[in-house]
C-alpha cells in the first residue's frame, strides 16, 4: 500500500543519519516507486515487477539472484509478506531483520514482535521503527524524522500548467478534497464532501476547491463536483476538476495548497509530506495509528465519529452494516476542523510552500 511505503521514509532518513557512509538500497513495487524516486538518502532503488503465473516464479528467482549478488550486510523487511520475507532470506545478508510472523522464522536472523491487535493503538511508523533497533537507530521523533517525499520538479510544472489551463489564478488559495479511498470502509459520503466543498467556496470567493480522486473513482469525483456546484450557487465556478493526478503530481498539488481534506488512505500520507494544513477523516481506523507523521508544529486535525463498540475494526465487513464510523462524521465537524487547521497558517501566502 502507498501509505505503508510513505511510513518507511522516516526510517530511511534515520538510517542515513546513523550510517552516513552506508550504501542504501530500497526495493519497491512499481505502484509505490514515486514515493521514493527522489529520496535524497537512497543510493539505489530496485523496482520489483509483479508478473503473473510461471513468469512470476522465473522473475522472482532472477530477482533473488540479483539481490544475493549485491552482498548486502543488512536487510530490513518493512513489509513482512511472504514474498518480501523470501527475498530477504534469499539475499543471504548476515543481518536480516523482520517481524516474528508465522512461517517467516527462517527468513530473518533477528525477529521483532508483531501483533494483529488494534488495541492499544500504536502509530504505524513506530511499528516499522522497531525494526531499526538492531541497526543502532534511536527513538523515533516526528519533528526530527517526518515522512519525506521531495517534490518532483517535472510534476510541479505539469500541475502548474493544469491549474493555469483551468483558469485558476496563480495565488488563489487552493483547497484539495480527496474524495476516494482504497476501500468502502474509508469513503466518507459523497454528499458530505459536496456540502463541505460548497461551504468552503462560499466562505471565501478567492478559494478554488479542487476535487481529486484515485483513477478508479473519477466518476465519484465528478459526481461530488457537480453536487457541490449545485449547492454553491453563485460560487459554483470555485469548484474545480482538473482530471486525475498521479502520485508525484498529487504531492506537488498539495504542496501549493492552503488545505487538504481526505480520509485515511495513501493520498493523506502523501499530503503529510508537505507543510500544508490537513484535516484527516477517520472511520474504522484510529488517529493514533495513522495521523500525519510530521513536525507537530504543522497543523493536522483528526475528525472521527467518536467511540463506537465496533471501532476500530479489521475492515473485512461492516458488522452494523451502515458504516456508521463514517456516516456519523458530519460536514459541520469537518468545517470546524478546517477552520482550526488553517487558523495558524493564515499568515502564509497562498500558493506557496515553505
Amino acid at each position: 500500500m502507498i501509505g505503508d511505503v510513505v511510513f518507511t521514509t522516516p526510517a530511511i532518513a534515520a538510517l542515513r543519519q546513523r550510517h552516513p557512509k552506508a550504501r542504501l538500497t530500497y526495493l519497491v513495487e512499481a505502484a509505490a516507486e514515486p514515493i521514493v524516486r527522489h529520496n535524497p538518502h537512497l543510493d539505489e532503488i530496485i523496482v520489483a515487477a509483479r508478473p503473473r503465473g510461471l513468469a512470476r516464479v522465473a522473475y522472482d528467482a532472477w530477482l533473488a539472484r540479483r539481490l544475493r549478488a549485491a552482498r548486502f550486510d543488512a536487510v530490513v523487511d518493512f513489509h513482512g509478506g511472504p514474498r518480501s520475507a523470501w527475498l530477504t532470506w534469499a539475499t543471504g545478508a548476515p543481518l536480516r531483520v523482520g517481524y516474528a510472523l508465522p512461517g517467516r522464522r527462517l527468513a530473518y536472523t533477528t525477529r521483532l514482535p508483531w501483533t494483529r491487535s488494534l488495541v492499544p493503538p500504536r502509530h504505524s511508523v513506530l511499528n516499522q521503527w522497531d525494526l531499526l533497533g538492531p541497526l543502532g537507530v534511536g527513538p523515533a521523533d516526528p519533528a526530527a524524522h517526518p515522512v519525506e517525499i521531495p517534490e518532483d520538479p517535472a510534476a510541479a510544472r505539469r500541475v502548474a500548467q493544469r491549474l493555469t489551463a483551468a483558469g485558476i489564478p496563480p495565488y488563489a488559495p487552493l483547497v484539495v478534497l480527496h474524495v476516494s479511498a482504497s476501500n468502502p470502509f474509508r469513503r466518507w459520503p459523497r454528499a458530505s464532501f459536496a456540502e463541505v466543498a460548497a461551504t468552503l467556496a462560499a466562505e471565501d470567493g478567492r478559494r478554488r476547491i479542487i476535487i481529486s480522486s484515485g483513477p478508479s473513482e473519477a466518476d465519484a469525483a465528478d459526481q461530488v463536483a457537480r453536487d457541490a456546484e449545485g449547492r454553491a450557487g453563485a460560487h459554483a465556478s470555485s469548484i474545480v476538476r482538473c482530471g486525475e493526478f498521479d502520485l508525484s503530481e498529487l504531492r506537488a498539488l498539495v504542496g501549493r495548497a492552503a488545505l487538504y481534506i481526505g480520509g485515511d488512505s495513501g493520498p493523506l500520507h502523501i499530503a503529510s509530506a508537505t507543510r500544508t494544513p490537513i484535516v484527516a477523516l477517520f472511520g474504522p481506523t484510529l488517529p493514533d495509528r495513522s495521523m500525519p507523521w510530521r513536525d507537530p508544529a504543522v497543523p493536522a486535525v483528526a475528525v472521527d465519529a467518536g467511540p463506537l463498540p465496533c471501532r476500530p475494526c479489521h475492515q473485512r465487513h461492516c458488522v452494523p452494516g451502515d458504516f456508521r464510523c463514517l456516516t456519523r462524521i458530519t460536514p459541520e465537524a469537518v468545517l470546524k476542523a478546517a477552520a482550526r487547521a488553517t487558523l495558524s497558517a493564515e499568515s502564509r501566502p497562498p500558493g506557496t510552500e515553505p
